[in-house]
């Protein structure tokens, strides 16, 4: 997992309320296991008319947000089904950081375990940072997790709360087999010691 630690860019505004995992990533494109390939299918049903096209009412298919790393929303987002895709297809598109004033708990740890952060802020501040980000690639944000503040283009610091294990894993950008391997020293001599002791039990090789 890639580490994140100062993100500066400009921030799409996306103001709709309950935007669900569906319209995240549309579940006729859930047949891959791997991460990649599904951010040209992130939020589908908005960003393509019934012909494939383009829409070009869509914020993310206009400039200069096509290459926005920053998605500000309204409440309760990635509701719906418990889909690890719509991380997953978010991550793949470019997005970082999302930022509403509340999430759905799957989707909200999930962003997480995937790499991005997810910031819950009151939604007059998120109206406030919408405002900030309709006057385009200017008015650039930066999210800055070590301080834990987001700094609008004026300057102005907001500052957000995250998990200090949560912060301590993007910081580092490691995920759950990241966390496993920093102990791959101690493993190995468990292992070699139960091999030694208990011949019998099957081993674990960490590769």
């Amino acid at each position: 997992m890639d580490k994140f630690t100062v993100l500066t860019g400009t921030a799409a505004p996306l103001p709709q309320e309950n935007i669900d995992t569906d319209k995240i990533i549309p579940a006729r494109f859930l047949k891959t296991t791997k991460r990649s390939g599904l951010g040209v299918h992130a939020f589908d049903s908005m960003r393509y008319n019934v012909d494939g096209s383009e829409n070009p009412d869509f914020i993310l298919n206009q400039a200069p947000y096509r290459k926005s790393q920053i998605l500000i929303t309204h409440d309760n987002l990635g509701c719906g089904s418990s889909r690890e895709h719509a991380p997953w297809a978010l991550l793949d598109f470019g997005i970082r950081c999302v930022i509403a004033p509340s999430f759905a708990d799957i989707f909200f740890n999930n962003c997480f375990k995937n790499g991005i952060l997810p910031i819950a802020l009151p939604r007059e501040i998120c109206d406030e940072l919408m405002a900030d980000s309709r006057m385009g690639e200017n008015a650039r944000i930066t999210i800055d997790l070590q301080r834990q503040v987001v700094v609008r283009p004026d300057g102005t610091e907001i500052p957000f709360e995250v998990d200090p294990l949560r912060r301590h894993l993007l910081l580092e950008g490691l995920d759950d087999i990241g966390q496993t391997l920093q102990h791959e020293d101690a493993i190995e001599t468990f292992e070699a010691r139960r091999r030694r002791d208990e011949p019998w039990m099957p081993s674990i090789t960490i590769d």
